[in-house]
């Protein structure tokens, strides 16, 4: 079955769509700095990346998928002090996505699933409250596999799990396969590994990239990066969105 691409289609496309049947899929990432090698929009290339590879794996079982334009503003109070660095509030947030996910049940869509990328913990929280008032409004299910939870977390690799991996070889990896020409090379691989844990900062109450300990807005190691190691990683991310659809259908 097809993917579509909702800004591509005409409003009788979509009209004509099985939309009982269609899952619609939506990229959240954010404008945010991820170190001097990677651009702002990190968060929605992978999110974006994502997103396409688990509408694949779907329309391949037999769905209709439809993807939705993607989210590049949301709360990113951890790199808020970097130039460049666009964040709004949570509530802000949930309201967005609850509003999205009322506008589809009115139109008769099956479910919202939500591909992101961005793991701030108020923009993580904003989104599962989505998912609370959604349920509670009696809206289309709104499926979001939080990647900093069990199981997803550990099929990303040891510096994800490691939780040194925001612009370091996980995302640097991604990046340089969707967008290479976006990637500063010449500085990625002269920076030095940062083995500051950001999810153990988080739990000890850190609240910024530079508290976390990373003066550049980076985590764990850009240099190892490679295009084929983020081929790989956006397979993985394609396949745990499938897998949370699947759960709900």
């Amino acid at each position: 079955m097809p993917v579509h691409e909702l800004a591509q289609l005409t409003w009788e496309e979509v009209r004509d769509l099985d939309r009982p049947r269609t899952s619609v899929v939506f990229p959240v990432g954010a404008t945010e700095a991820h170190g001097p090698h990677l651009p702002l929009d990190s968060d929605v290339i992978i999110a974006t990346a994502m997103a396409r590879a688990g509408a694949q794996r779907l329309a391949a079982k037999g769905d209709t998928v439809l993807i939705l334009p993607a989210l590049a503003y949301t709360a990113a109070p951890f790199g808020a002090q970097f130039q460049g660095t666009l964040s709004i509030s949570g509530v802000t947030v949930t309201a967005v996505i609850v509003d999205l996910a009322r506008s589809l049940s009115n139109q008769g869509f099956r479910l919202l699933a939500i591909a992101n990328a961005h793991l701030d913990p108020e923009h993580l929280t904003a989104l599962h409250e989505a998912v609370t008032l959604g349920r509670a409004d009696g809206l289309l299910p709104i499926i979001f596999p939080d990647l900093t939870r069990r199981p997803w977390s550990t099929r990303l690799g040891e510096e994800f799990k490691s939780g040194a991996c925001h612009a370091g070889q996980f995302e640097s990896s991604i990046i340089l396969h969707e967008r290479p020409a976006a990637v500063r090379d010449e500085v990625r691989r002269g920076l030095v590994p940062n083995p500051q844990s950001l999810s153990l900062a988080i739990k000890a109450g850190k609240r910024t990239f530079e508290e976390a300990g990373g003066p550049r807005a980076y985590f764990g190691d850009p240099a190892a990066a490679t295009a084929a190691e983020g081929a790989r990683l956006i397979d993985a991310l394609g396949a745990i969105l499938e897998e949370a659809v699947r759960a709900e259908i």
